[in-house]
């Protein structure tokens, strides 16, 4: 069963433990929505941006070997049912998965929403290429009879910057007393840095390229393969891709493309925003470009507003961003190259990156796949919500939508997922623990 079927009442009696949420205070939250639901409720925080946020929680200080088998023994001890984390590939986090299989302990992995900007997604075990969603004709979990309304969500990246700049700053101040802590991202004063950087790029970029968006979805329409690059130290690309990292996947990119792609073809990479004050791939993309005999062809766009020019480009390239599963539903040809939950046949393009170029047209995303996929996938791990700004607040102190409980009145001739591999006794309802990989 999926994690969110039965929504947050499932996890009603349920012992659950909290590891390292995002940034901010949504974790803080999610404890109250699980207490107020009768859950008993536990965190531990691991330096000084989680514990600014969850004062009484209890606190981890000791080295990173030791804490596996401290873990099993808290978890034991505590019988805890389910423990909840973000990001699966956190040093903190990527042995719990193991620890808690081999307890019989059901864990939920939170992850920024595969469907955005509406969604966050709350997975059994882990995400993209940790995830157990299979696709399969035969497989288990069958599409909801009734799609639930979405709520939008409102802009939150102002909110996520100063709940980051928040989180980082008492990090930072209080790394003397977690000296054995380390964190998948740089905590130090000088990450402030690319944060006042970021805007000055962004207000040059605007008028640098003053004008791009109509040349994209005008003269160049149909032309362009579009390439959204994803942010540096993306776990994704880290632990879940074969890339050599973002750099190495934009110069292996513009290579195919030099070798193969049809002559009227233009490529055109879009930063990652996220990214935009810590990278600048401006340089390096025009000088693969022109070794690779193609520099009049190849271009890099920053902010131009993706829904605007998805629809006009030929194909997407992509690691495993969730820009590609945008690309998907707008009907584009996609590559993955990275491991994707939605990298599967009929969605995405199944041959080589040089053969892309010039096979895309006759691969566009089987609709009505699509479709199906988007429905369950949604069904299975997202909620209607957001990290950093509450969407009802009176409703829950998270402000998350869950949606209803799943199952009834189901198409029986819909499913296409399975979860592999077998699982043990409920330990909430809708939940179950995965047997061990």
């Amino acid at each position: 069963m999926c994690v969110i079927a039965g929504g947050i009442e499932s996890f009603a009696g349920a012992r659950v433990l909290l590891l390292q949420g995002p940034v901010g205070p949504f974790f803080a939250r999610f404890a109250r929505d699980l207490a107020a639901v009768g859950a008993r409720v536990s965190s531990i925080v691991f330096n000084g941006g989680d514990w600014l946020f969850q004062p009484r929680a209890r606190v981890w200080r000791g080295p990173m070997a030791d804490w596996p088998d401290w873990l099993a023994a808290h978890l034991a001890d505590e019988a805890i049912d389910v423990v909840f984390l973000f990001g699966d590939c956190r040093p903190i986090h990527r042995e719990v998965q193991r620890v808690a299989s081999r307890l019989g302990v059901a864990v939920g992995v939170f992850e920024e929403g595969y469907v955005r900007p509406d969604f966050i997604t709350l997975e059994r075990h882990g995400v993209n290429g940790n995830s157990l969603l299979r696709y399969d004709h035969d497989g288990t979990l069958t599409l909801p009879a009734q799609s639930p309304a979405v709520r939008p969500v409102p802009p939150s990246f102002r909110a996520m910057v100063l709940w980051g700049f928040v989180y980082f700053t008492a990090a930072a101040c209080a790394r003397p007393l977690f000296p054995h802590y380390r964190h998948h991202r740089p905590i130090r004063f000088a990450e402030a840095l690319p944060w006042l950087r970021s805007p000055l790029r962004k207000a040059w970029y605007d008028c640098a390229e003053r004008g791009i968006t109509a040349r994209l979805t005008g003269a160049w329409s149909g032309r362009f393969f579009l390439v959204p690059l994803q942010v540096h130290n993306d776990a994704q690309v880290l632990f879940h891709a074969n890339t050599g990292g973002v750099r190495g996947f934009i110069a292996s990119t513009i290579a195919s493309f030099g070798r193969t792609a049809p002559a009227d073809a233009v490529l055109v990479f879009k930063h990652h925003p996220m990214d935009r004050g810590y990278r600048d791939y401006t340089r390096a993309i025009a000088r693969a470009a022109r070794a690779a005999g193609c520099g009049g062809r190849v271009i890099t766009i920053h902010d131009q507003p993706m829904e605007a020019i998805l629809p006009h480009c030929r194909g997407t390239v992509v690691i495993n961003s969730t820009a590609g599963l945008a690309a998907i539903c707008c009907g584009r040809p996609t590559i993955a190259l990275g491991e994707a939950v939605y990298a599967l046949p009929g969605l995405t393009f199944q041959g080589s990156l040089d053969c892309f170029w010039t096979e895309a047209a006759a691969h566009a995303p089987d609709r009505q796949r699509v479709a199906r996929f988007r429905a369950a996938l949604i069904a299975a791990t997202q909620i209607n919500g957001n990290f950093y700004r509450r969407l009802d607040p009176q409703g829950s102190a998270t402000g998350l939508i869950w949606p209803p409980l799943q199952g009834a009145g189901a198409d029986s001739e819909a499913p296409i997922f399975r979860f592999t591999g077998s699982s043990t006794a409920p330990l909430a309802a809708g939940l179950q623990a995965p047997a061990s990989p």
